[in-house]
């Protein structure tokens, strides 16, 4: 499903990064290792190359990562683009922070599987940074799975990384444009947390 869905001239979610990440520039510093979660089409891990980030990039399309390639080489940076089954294979590594933006493909299930391996790259004082959509989206139809299950709420989210310093989690709404896959009014949520020392 997903080679097909990134399979396209254009990028879905064109080549600009989320809006989260420029909300929260102050924390992406020079010389931070990212790892950034099912990537996707290059976007979010191309600009914080951009910033001086080191960058490793989980994606599972083919179509997806080849397009990250080309953005990379169009915005002379480097990122360690990885073929990679997040859902299957074990993340290596720990990192200063890890990403994940609308990684909302899984259920609760799922969810917890992926959010224990993120956990486990996150070095000890490190943050894992979340960004999504609210089951208030469902309404919107303005992007994301269709599946309010695989939505998150501030309650699930802070259950989800007990233990650890929650920084941030506010649910919102606000006008999105980014590429023809998010487009219009959204319920989002941002989640930071620091993993304890």
């Amino acid at each position: 499903m997903w080679e097909e869905r990134f399979a396209t001239p254009d990028y879905l979610f064109g080549k600009e990064p989320a809006q989260f990440l420029l909300d929260h520039a102050d924390i992406f510093q020079p010389g931070l290792s990212v790892l950034s979660v099912a990537d996707g089409e290059g976007r979010n891990s191309v600009h914080l190359a951009e910033r001086g980030l080191q960058v490793t990039a989980l994606e599972f399309a083919p179509s997806a990562i080849a397009k990250a390639r080309i953005l990379a080489d169009e915005r002379g940076v480097t990122v360690d683009f990885r073929q990679f089954d997040v859902l299957t294979q074990e993340f290596d590594g720990t990192y200063d922070i890890v990403l994940g933006v609308f990684i909302q493909f899984v259920g609760p299930a799922e969810r917890a599987q992926l959010f224990r391996k993120m956990q486990d790259a996150t070095k000890p004082g490190g943050l894992m940074m979340l960004h999504g959509y609210t089951p208030e989206q469902i309404a919107h139809g303005t992007g994301g799975p269709p599946d309010v299950r695989n939505m998150y709420t501030c309650k699930t989210l802070s259950e989800s990384f007990l233990g650890w310093e929650i920084h941030e989690c506010r649910e919102y709404e606000r006008e999105v444009q980014e590429g023809r896959g998010h487009s219009g009014l959204s319920a989002l949520i941002d989640f930071i947390a620091r993993k304890p020392e």
